[in-house]
């Protein structure tokens, strides 16, 4: 037997044959870690999922661009990042159905993510060109918010030297229009290669998620690459890029 001074050193089965020395002592400190470092695990998972969740819905999130109605601002294969707390976040919870306090209201020359009103369960991506009680009109795609001009974003793209009568297509001459309260007017800045207000109306407030702030990954999209040649497919020079 070990000297008192060493009983400290002993584990607990060596202390559990000491006292009774007939019994059979079964050690199940390891299964007990073992259970213990899973629960660990899964409750590590847990909160990381909840985290992602909340920032997700009230702070920020990311979405790809799919289309060429943003160029040369954002380019199809464009994963850009969505700040939800400028304008506020929506809630779409049952009693809790609104909006909470933003820093401030949308603006005309911010690039937002917003709900389609044809269709919510799709969501774009354009300019807000004019808020709520404003007047819109474009001549020869000059656009007018009461009376003044709008300057272009240096992005913009115009991809057809025709300028079309309105008595042809809303496309370059359109308006004018006021637009509704609670309501907002957006256009793509590929002017002549973009589905907007011009066509489909107004956006609600309530469809509007957030303001895109940042390129954090760009990529040419192309079916038939390898997986092993996708490096080559990165635009370095679009990487990180403040959507302005």
């Amino acid at each position: 037997m070990r000297r008192s001074a060493d009983r400290e050193d002993l584990t607990p089965a060596e202390i559990e044959q000491e006292v009774n020395p007939d019994v059979e002592y079964v050690d199940h400190s390891g299964d007990t870690r073992r259970r213990s470092v899973v629960r660990e695990t899964v409750e590590l998972i847990v909160f990381a999922v909840i985290i992602a969740l909340v920032l997700r819905a009230f702070v920020i999130q990311a979405f790809r661009i799919p289309s060429s109605s943003m160029e040369d601002t954002l380019l199809v294969g464009d994963f850009i990042l969505v700040d939800k707390v400028t304008f506020g976040p929506r809630i779409d919870f049952g009693p809790l159905d609104g909006r909470l306090p933003g820093l401030r209201k949308p603006r005309t020359g911010d690039v937002i993510v917003f709900r389609y009103p044809l269709d919510t369960t799709k969501d774009f991506v354009k300019r807000l060109i004019a808020g709520p009680g404003q007047t819109v009109r474009i001549e020869d795609r000059n656009v007018y918010v009461d009376d003044t001009l709008v300057p272009e974003p240096e992005t913009l793209k115009h991809g057809d030297p025709r300028v079309l009568p309105g008595s042809y297509s809303n496309r370059d001459n359109f308006g004018p229009v006021t637009v509704p309260e609670g309501h907002y007017f957006f256009m793509g800045d590929n002017r002549e290669n973009s589905k907007d207000s011009r066509e489909w109306g107004f956006v609600p407030e309530e469809n509007i998620k957030g303001k895109a702030t940042i390129v954090y990954l760009s990529w040419n999209p192309d079916p038939s690459i390898k997986w092993f040649d996708l490096i080559s497919k990165i635009r370095w020079g679009h990487l990180f890029r403040r959507v302005r």
